[in-house]
């Protein structure tokens, strides 16, 4: 076992407050740098980086960054789905260390959504309903994991569609 303790610190923003997610990280009480690259290959890493070592996982509209002493997670509706997140990933930490020597490790990024992309089958009409001054904004968060199309409530049911499916070739499991 790779991966047995942690310490979980949880909180909102610092530059705004008034969110209503949660951000958490996770100390880890052991390196897990070795098995970074095994985990790109296994779960489809969306950044790697050699120096300093991490990967970044989206996965269900949530950006998760491990380092090899912490685990950072955004955009969390309470604890609880902290939890959830923190000890799936140990799961798979401990799994994939275990299993190592019959994965091909992955030392590069994986391909991303485009911004532009996304913006094409938006509205672009900048209503902010959806909470973001433009369509740019709501567009660039998309590509970044941490909105989804059901999200805009100005998208047409084919655009929405479209859009469902050129993220669905970035996402995770």
């Amino acid at each position: 076992m790779l991966l047995k303790s942690y310490q979980k610190e949880i909180f909102r923003p610092e530059c705004n407050p008034s969110f209503e997610s949660l951000h958490c990280i996770a100390h880890l009480d052991q390196d897990i740098s070795e098995v970074l690259p095994y985990l790109n290959a296994e779960l489809r890493g969306h950044n790697f980086s050699k120096d300093p070592p991490s990967v970044t996982f989206k996965m269900h509209g949530k950006l998760v960054t491990l380092h090899p002493r912490e685990i950072a997670i955004n955009a969390l509706k309470d604890e609880e789905e902290a939890d959830r997140i923190l000890e799936w990933f140990k799961n798979q930490i401990n799994d994939i260390w275990e299993r190592r020597d019959r994965i091909k490790p992955v030392y590069h990024a994986l391909p991303q959504p485009k911004v532009l992309e996304i913006l094409k089958l938006l509205p672009r009409t900048n209503c902010r309903k959806c909470g973001q001054p433009t369509c740019m904004v709501f567009a660039t968060q998309m590509a970044e994991g941490g909105r989804s199309a059901n999200e805009c409530p100005e998208l047409s049911e084919e655009n929405k569609k479209e859009l469902q499916e050129y993220l669905s070739q970035f996402e995770m499991g």
